[in-house]
């Protein structure tokens, strides 16, 4: 056809339609002219063939510098970026143009595939049923999830089985530690309904981080108990080689992506508490192991058999309730009823809570805190633990270390800065610790609360005796019952009443 360039799919069908027709005839069905198809005859090459190599158009722009100025900086430092080397080109040499990075790219990529280092392999690997697990740790900072409006900073654990595709993540409120590793880990063997021969994890190089040499072999001995426990042998990759443990690395990606599209499909990444959070992470891995139900069910009876009870996933530390009521322990302070000063605890740490024992006796289950990033000390405080004491000494207020944690909602906190803007120190101090005992005393924190965002945005001053009206009944104010107890002679009636029915039938 004119104006078209001739294939080599319409020459090699040309010649072979020559075979059986006329040279008319077969230049007709191959799409070509009579005279192109004399043209094939006389000379049978393939139109790939007789192109000849195509030359220069231009000056090449790197001829001086490559050889002499490029190589040298490649074989000096085979890790140097292209476009580190065309900044220094241009700084050393004003007359090249910008548009030569490219060409400069393709020249040092040209470079690299005949003369570059060795580059590291990475092998594919055939995974047996029931043979692994891999742990990794995820940050999902990025997902901007919100507890109650504040942002959470959190990481997901997550154990995969590479052979079914059986997934489990937990969510996790501190960084990687042992704790956050048994727990999650135990999570997954016990909703999976067995454990593989052997578990993978990373170098557990953030659980090891600011570790004495004794800490670390103690957090590798229990690693290893933990495993034994459930007959699994333990491995590692090696350390800031991710793509060994690429059996979950990738997975990682698909399961934040999937997290991801369901918060925008609720509408919201704000939850109203943290079970909630955790059970929409819940419902998300149940629906992705659903669409593998097939095959974890076949590597289910590949699994071992769980030991009858779990082992401990949590650090056990003894602790002295100090006179200001309550115990310092990694950096953050936690108040305890008062009647338990002088005592020594016994503290369970979880991942996001404490459990606090006296002997075997459970005491009291407290919210976990951590350090602020700066490394300052945190607390984590109850106002009903301290309220008492607080009325006899208001003014400690003014200047307490924990005074913003002590407010147990933002509505308090407003109320005192209000009063201690428009009163005196000592009266404010006093109105303010009086309104946390009434919310103690009666009960009503919540309402309360919201009566004192009232009155602050109406522009006004919480009121002590209309608040006291408002949430009564006051306990100083309920009418005292007297029961008296009635004599025992009066009982003698109601024993002799079935022998006076008797006596009349």
């Amino acid at each position: 056809m004119p104006g078209r360039h001739v294939t080599d799919h319409q020459t090699r069908l040309f010649m072979k339609l020559r075979q059986d027709h006329p040279i008319e005839t077969a230049a007709a069905k191959a799409g070509l002219s009579r005279s192109t198809g004399y043209r094939i005859v006389n000379d049978p090459r393939l139109p790939s063939q007789k192109k000849g190599a195509r030359g220069r158009r231009r000056p090449d722009p790197l001829e001086h510098i490559f050889e002499a100025e490029v190589v040298p900086m490649l074989q000096s430092a085979p890790g140097l970026r292209p476009v580190a080397i065309y900044e220094e080109m241009l700084r050393r040499h004003p007359e090249l143009q910008p548009g030569i990075r490219r060409t400069l790219e393709r020249r040092i990529r040209a470079w690299r595939a005949l003369h570059g280092e060795d580059r590291e392999v990475m092998f594919r690997q055939v995974h047996e049923p029931g043979r692994l697990g891999l742990s990794d740790f995820t940050d999902m900072g990025a997902l901007g999830v919100t507890i109650t409006g504040q942002l959470l900073d959190h990481l997901l654990y997550h154990f995969r089985l590479p052979w079914s595709g059986f997934e489990h993540a937990h969510v996790i409120l501190g960084g990687e530690s042992f704790v956050a590793l048994a727990e999650g880990l135990q999570n997954a063997l016990w909703s999976a309904g067995g454990a593989p021969a052997c578990h993978r994890t990373d170098s557990l190089s953030a659980a090891f981080r600011n570790l004495d040499a004794d800490a670390r072999t103690d957090l590798t001995t229990r690693y290893e108990a933990l495993c034994t426990q459930y007959r699994m042998v333990p491995t590692r990759n090696n350390k800031g080689v991710a793509h060994e443990n690429g059996a979950i690395e990738s997975a990682h990606g698909h399961l934040k992506a999937a997290v991801r599209d369901a918060l925008l499909m609720r509408g919201s990444a704000d939850f109203d508490h943290l079970d909630h959070y955790r059970a929409f992470i819940d419902e998300i891995v149940g629906r992705r192991n659903a669409a593998r139900g097939k095959g974890i069910a076949a590597e289910r009876a590949h699994l071992q058999v769980l030991p009858t009870r779990r082992t401990t996933d949590f650090e056990e530390v003894i602790v002295t309730v100090t006179g200001t009521g309550g115990f310092t322990l990694r950096k953050v302070f936690y108040t305890v009823p008062s009647r338990l000063i002088g005592h020594r605890l016994r503290v369970r740490l979880f991942d996001d809570r404490l459990e606090v024992f006296t002997g075997g006796t459970h005491l009291l289950t407290l919210p976990r805190g951590r350090a602020q990033a700066n490394g300052k000390h945190d607390q984590v405080v109850n106002y009903h633990h301290v309220i008492h004491s607080l009325r006899k000494k208001p003014m400690a207020l003014a200047g307490l270390v924990y005074r913003d944690k002590l407010f147990p909602r933002p509505e308090y906190r407003r109320a005192w800065e209000a009063l201690n803007e428009a009163l005196p120190a000592r009266q404010a101090c006093r109105i303010t610790v009086e309104l946390l005992a009434l919310a103690h005393d009666r009960g009503c924190e919540a309402e309360l609360a919201a009566e004192i965002g009232r009155v602050l945005q109406d522009g006004g001053l919480p009121d002590l005796s209309i608040l006291r009206a408002r949430f009564s009944p006051d306990p100083e104010q309920l009418p005292v019952i007297t029961v008296t107890s009635p004599r025992l002679s009066s009982y003698e009636a109601l024993i002799r009443a079935p022998e006076l029915a008797e006596a009349r039938a």
